[in-house]
């Protein structure tokens, strides 16, 4: 390229700082927008009082060495953060049950864990056991899903492989269809677990969430793969793609909305961006746009999308929100060998909406705390629309609720009183559409169903030619490292276009 390809990301979410940054890296002239004053989307982090909150994600997987994001930190050339393996990787407590089911690392403790909470289900470990190998297998070798052009489809033939074919069977069933299959869909007590765990990954239970997808969730928290902290918060693994971002010429610009993304009908031709510090109107023409927001935002921002494919957006499934408690504490609310991560769930009819909380503690020296006192992050899905449309008095009402009721569950495991509890804050989807301007403050994307998982999923390429969308909309869903490999397939699709 004898002139710089001109390119817009639109959000410096992890999504877009890892396509902004690798397209930099490969010689294009690249401008990052944000609309929040840090980068990093729901990976972000905030300062209260001397403590550090994740905003919504907690914990990182693809570390390891082969991971997405130890692939992508490589070739960017920027250390990877400091980190911790999180063994175990979650403490889940059923209701009236004072003992947790631990979801270990070390895959032999997890085995004869799993083999002592369920007995007689060691057929449907084992499955999806198999099922994760071939998946894994098959998507470290970068395939294009869906795909939409003859150069995806050959990308996905030649991750192929024997053991990919095996997979196939399942492709169209959900977690819950293998429980019926192996005669245990009457263990009520396996499927609550199950349900509590894919919900965090998934969007929805087991009896909705893809199989294939299940078996990946299922199973990422093992070795050799894995789930980590991170030292000082979420915010460093955004600020290290924010730094190769500059390292590569490339510019991010915070406090800068984009409010259009326009097209001719055929490709995307550029964006509008509004300054929101100086209330500066502008439109910045651009060769190709990458999109890091939900496909929601897409389909209201973009000019002349196909109807059919909006259409399809607006008939999704409802995505879910999020309600969080961030508790600054004194380090002895804190129980003692307390894991990382731990997931409760409310007793029924407790909260007729909100089934359970995924909570997340800093550990000393980890820098999210001052010496001597800690964090405690408590987050549950929440439908979004009962949170808008409200009086501020009602609003307040319900938010007092959900923080009352989050409290209280909380104090049945944590030494919270007015004493150890230092710092209380809460944040609903109003307070994520705000700050990440999601439509209506969804999180998580698009649920993991048999109908948008995999071939199913919706497409980096969107129907006008120019335009990628990267995120947790598409495939392969939520989480840092899926949407990494999102902007993956985004930025070698890119590359290919643009050299062909």
């Amino acid at each position: 390229m004898t002139k710089k390809a001109k390119v817009v990301v639109v959000g410096a979410g992890i999504g877009g700082l890892t396509a902004g940054a690798l397209l930099a890296r490969y010689g294009y002239d690249v401008v990052v927008y944000e609309q929040a004053m840090v980068p990093g989307g729901c990976a972000s982090s905030f300062k209260r009082k001397g403590f550090v909150f994740d905003v919504g994600a907690t914990q990182v997987a693809g570390l390891e060495k082969g991971g997405i994001h130890y692939r992508i930190f490589q070739e960017l050339g920027v250390e990877l953060p400091e980190a911790t393996e999180c063994e175990p990787a979650c403490a889940v407590f059923l209701p009236g049950e004072k003992t947790p089911i631990m979801v270990w690392r070390n895959p032999e403790k997890w085995k004869r864990e799993r083999q002592m909470q369920f007995p007689n289900s060691e057929p449907f470990w084992r499955l999806i056991e198999v099922l994760f190998k071939a998946s894994w297998h098959f998507q470290s070798r970068d395939p294009i899903l869906p795909p939409r052009t003859l150069w995806d489809l050959t990308q996905l033939l030649k991750a192929f492989r024997l053991d990919t074919l095996y997979t196939l069977p399942f492709t169209f069933m959900t977690v819950t269809d293998a429980l019926f299959l192996l005669g245990l869909a009457k263990d009520k007590r396996l499927k609550t677990f199950l349900d509590l765990q894919l919900k965090l990954y998934s969007q929805v239970d087991s009896s909705q969430t893809a199989l294939l997808y299940g078996a990946t969730a299922l199973s990422l928290s093992q070795y050799p793969q894995g789930l980590y902290h991170l030292k000082g918060s979420m915010q460093v693994l955004s600020d290290r793609l924010q730094e190769a971002l500059a390292k590569q010429g490339g510019k991010l610009y915070l406090r800068h909305r984009v409010k259009k993304i326009h097209s001719d009908g055929k490709k995307a031709t550029g964006v509008t961006v509004e300054n929101l510090k100086t209330g500066e109107v502008y439109r910045q023409p651009a060769d190709y746009v990458i999109a890091n927001v939900t496909v929601n935002n897409l389909v209201t921002m973009t000019e002349n999308l196909p109807p059919r494919y909006c259409r399809r957006i607006q008939n999704l499934p409802p995505a879910s929100g999020a309600f969080v408690v961030y508790l600054g504490v004194k380090q002895e609310a804190i129980p003692n060998n307390c894991p990382l991560h731990l997931q409760f769930l409310y007793e029924e009819g407790e909260i007729a909406e909100v089934n359970s909380l995924f909570v997340s503690v800093s550990q000393p020296g980890d820098g999210r705390a001052p010496q001597g006192k800690a964090t405690i992050t408590a987050s549950s899905f929440t439908n979004v629309d009962k949170w808008w449309n409200l009086s501020q008095s009602d609003y307040n009402a319900l938010k007092q609720d959900y923080t009352q009721k989050a409290i209280t569950r909380l104090a049945e495991y944590f030494h919270l009183t007015e004493d150890t509890i230092l710092l209380l804050e809460s944040a609903t989807p109003v307070t994520f559409y705000r700050y990440t301007g999601r439509e209506k403050g969804i999180v998580g994307g698009v649920g993991q169903r048999v109908t948008t998982f995999g071939p199913f999923a919706i497409p980096n390429r969107t129907p006008l030619k120019n335009l990628w969308l990267v995120g947790d909309s598409t495939h392969p869903g939520e989480g840092t490292a899926g949407v990494s490999y999102s902007a993956l397939t985004a930025v070698r699709q890119l590359l290919h276009h643009s050299s062909s």
